[in-house]
């Protein structure tokens, strides 16, 4: 495809407006090829690229909602969400409660008369939760709910969740996209939901731009084989740190010993995903150490690109919940979560073992305090 790098477009007026105009109600061809492609993929009858995934979930939810509604939204969210839900529509006169997105005994309590949204994440950040997809999505059709999610982490080739009626949003940024160079959202869903979305869009002006709608768009072709690959070392990794005498606890549906692993078998096609996160033993400043002695992981926010990446989500995608409201969250300060990349599986054990080896000290106890004066630059 190539790039269409034009603001507006002449026509001839012979009835053909419609096709382009002018870019920034996102009318160019690049976008009208990636939103055919994310639908085509998505199996939905419409889509539409944004200029973040944040443009994208805060367009879609104004496009749901209005003064005095009321929606419901999964606990521990993306930090955007998170501020865009409880700091920014709630001023607007749209109020949430918070549930268990696996637990749905307990929604029938958090609905109200005037609730219209459900809102989960198919697998939660960071703390790598899934969501009972299945039981919200009867959940909303018993009850009337427009169902939303953020399928940023699972991807559509773990799980297309528009088959059980959701509206599904990507911060395509992340895995769709896959590089790392660019900052894109997507919305797919029923065309008259996408059109009210486009109207937030136009009025609101988070539109791509036609050159990252092209590298979103080649991104889009090698988003199976990635992914294949990011889940296969995910799994390989999440094993070696479950065993190892310096991780304290493993975040991962892919393991056995999860409490998400029956429903990621079920949803995910066997896999649990790209992202994992963990605690080590020894807080905070073992936590900094070890990141500060990997090789391969670059020490970075973000996720989903070729190159793993690796972060404390107390200082990056959560830093605006305060440590009060990561803690309500669940979300420790020393948690660290790792986006896994295309490197060889082995490689990344490696390097892993021999950044533990750093950081531990030579009796083997991780907290005796030997590391406390070590800092990330």
């Amino acid at each position: 495809m190539p790039i269409f790098q034009s603001a507006t477009y002449g026509y001839s007026g012979d009835g053909n407006e419609d096709l382009v105009g002018y870019t920034r109600p996102a009318d160019s061809p690049n976008h009208h090829a990636l939103a055919r492609a994310i639908a085509s993929i998505e199996g939905t009858e419409a889509a539409l690229v944004t200029a973040s995934g944040m443009a994208a979930i805060s367009s879609t939810l104004l496009a749901l909602l209005r003064p005095g509604d009321h929606l419901i939204i999964q606990a521990s969210t993306y930090g955007g969400t998170f501020e865009l839900v409880h700091h920014e529509l709630l001023p607007l006169g749209i109020e949430s409660t918070i549930v268990d997105p696996a637990n749905p005994g307990s929604w029938k309590a958090a609905l109200r008369a005037n609730t219209k949204v459900f809102y989960v994440e198919s697998i939660s950040n960071p703390l790598i939760g899934v969501a009972d997809m299945e039981a919200v999505a009867a959940f909303s059709k018993q009850h009337n709910l427009t169902h939303v999610v953020d399928n940023t982490f699972a991807t559509p080739v773990l799980l297309k969740p528009a088959r059980l009626g959701f509206v599904v949003i990507h911060s395509a940024t992340k895995f769709l996209n896959g590089h790392s160079d660019i900052i894109a959202g997507a919305v797919a869903g029923p065309a008259d939901l996408i059109a009210k979305v486009k109207n937030k869009i136009v009025v609101y002006g988070g539109v791509l731009d036609p050159h990252a709608c092209f590298l979103l768009q080649r991104g889009l072709a090698t988003l199976a084989l990635r992914v294949r690959q990011q889940t296969a070392s995910a799994l390989a990794l999440a094993k070696f740190l479950e065993q190892h005498p310096q991780v304290e606890a493993v975040n991962y549906p892919g393991l056995a010993s999860s409490p998400f692993h029956v429903l990621a078998q079920s949803l995910f096609k066997g896999s649990g995903g790209g992202v994992l996160s963990f605690e080590v033993k020894g807080g905070v400043s073992n936590a900094q150490a070890l990141l500060k002695a990997l090789q391969l992981p670059l020490i970075a926010p973000s996720l989903g690109g070729v190159e793993s990446l690796i972060t404390m989500p107390s200082a990056t995608s959560h830093a605006a919940l305060g440590v009060d409201g990561r803690k309500a969250a669940g979300i420790s300060e020393s948690l660290i979560r790792l986006s896994v990349g295309i490197e060889g599986t082995e490689d990344l054990i490696s390097d892993f073992a021999q950044a533990f080896e750093a950081v531990t000290p030579a009796n083997g106890n991780a907290n005796n305090g030997a590391l406390t004066d070590l800092k990330l630059s």
